[in-house]
């Protein structure tokens, strides 16, 4: 999940480019290695709101709490700004990962299958084996 793999073959990427970079992040719709349909039925997604709000709200109190300890202020408009700033820079984390979270934990019709991943070891080695 941490290299946004596919849940089913572990080895087609989910998304295409980085988390963190200009261009729109952008989720296939189906993985590349196994063929798994990842929006399980329309509007599958709406569920990663939830978990993406988990997140916000698990990032937004570590970073109160830092800023709580670190400066000991009680001015409002340094936790405004603090979490603000927080929220902003992992918006395109959450994103990803709450559907990443969704997909490879919360969905009970895609499970994990090693077959795949074996077929793609024996490939790579009779590749292997062909070049020697």
């Amino acid at each position: 999940m941490i290299h946004s793999k596919c849940p089913k073959c572990h080895v087609g990427n989910v998304f295409e480019g980085k988390v963190y970079s200009l261009h729109k992040q952008q989720m296939n719709e189906v993985c590349p290695h196994c063929g798994v349909k990842y929006e399980v039925e329309p509007g599958y997604f709406y569920a990663a709101m939830y978990v993406s709000y988990a997140l916000s709200v698990a990032q937004t109190v570590t970073v109160s709490i830092a800023i709580a300890i670190l400066t000991r202020s009680e001015s409002p408009w340094l936790y405004i700004a603090g979490l603000a700033l927080t929220i902003l820079i992992f918006s395109p984390f959450n994103f990803r990962y709450a559907r990443l979270i969704l997909l490879h934990f919360l969905t009970p019709k895609i499970s994990y299958d090693p077959r795949y991943e074996l077929a793609l070891e024996a490939e790579n080695k009779n590749q292997e084996a062909s070049k020697q």
